[in-house]
């Protein structure tokens, strides 16, 4: 399996001829092509830099091969007009997009602040190894070979990623969810997440076009 990592929190995951795309949004430079370029799209929530609307509605026109799936409140205006291509998917559901085994987990974004609303936000397990947590840090309570744990954001907090990698126990993690950071914030997130005190591994940074096997 092959896990590519692009901007922000946007990663290409490949194995077996099968290919996806999650959360490509607007602080991924490159989203209107990579959506073009995959077989499935998973969303985990509406916020614009985990969805590039108009890239992925463009798609969908010129596509009638392409799949989106993503909770109601991210894809639901879609699904109507296009039901053999937008799914609407929910916590426990389980699925295959782009020749892979998805299973969905979590249910709510993490607290920015308690004066505002909550969104709905779900993870995906992808091929029974890789887990994309969206914006949350809540553990989807299966095992998990690889990580993906935000590191900046509005809502996003160091010690809460640590305790999140620390409940998953991955054989291996990744930071996304970094076009807020610095260089030198980035430096900083990856000496907090190398292997010591607080976590028991690396939480690996890989600039966006890397890609690991995995």
């Amino acid at each position: 399996m092959r896990l590519t990592k692009h901007a922000h929190a946007c990663v290409e995951i490949s194995a077996g001829g099968g290919h996806l795309l999650i959360d490509p949004g607007v602080y991924t430079p490159n989203a209107a092509e990579l959506i073009v370029a995959t077989d499935a799209v998973l969303l985990t929530h509406e916020h614009p830099d985990h969805v590039h609307a108009d890239a992925i509605r463009g798609a969908l026109g010129v596509r009638p091969e392409l799949h989106v799936y993503g909770p109601d409140a991210v894809v639901g205006r879609w699904a109507e007009a296009l039901p053999a291509q937008v799914t609407v998917v929910a916590p426990g559901d389980a699925f295959e997009a782009g020749g892979l085994a998805v299973t969905v987990h979590g249910g709510a974004h993490a607290v920015i602040h308690p004066d505002l609303a909550r969104f709905v936000n779900v993870g995906f397990l992808v091929g029974g190894r890789i887990f994309h947590p969206g914006d949350s840090y809540e553990a989807p309570g299966v095992e998990v070979e690889v990580l993906l744990v935000p590191v900046s954001g509005p809502w996003a907090k160091l010690g809460e990623a640590a305790d999140f990698v620390r409940a998953v126990a991955p054989a291996r993690a990744v930071q996304i969810h970094d076009a807020m950071l610095s260089e030198i914030g980035v430096a900083s997130a990856t000496r907090f997440l190398g292997a010591g005190a607080l976590v028991p591994l690396d939480v690996e940074h890989l600039e966006p076009g890397e890609s690991i096997e995995v």
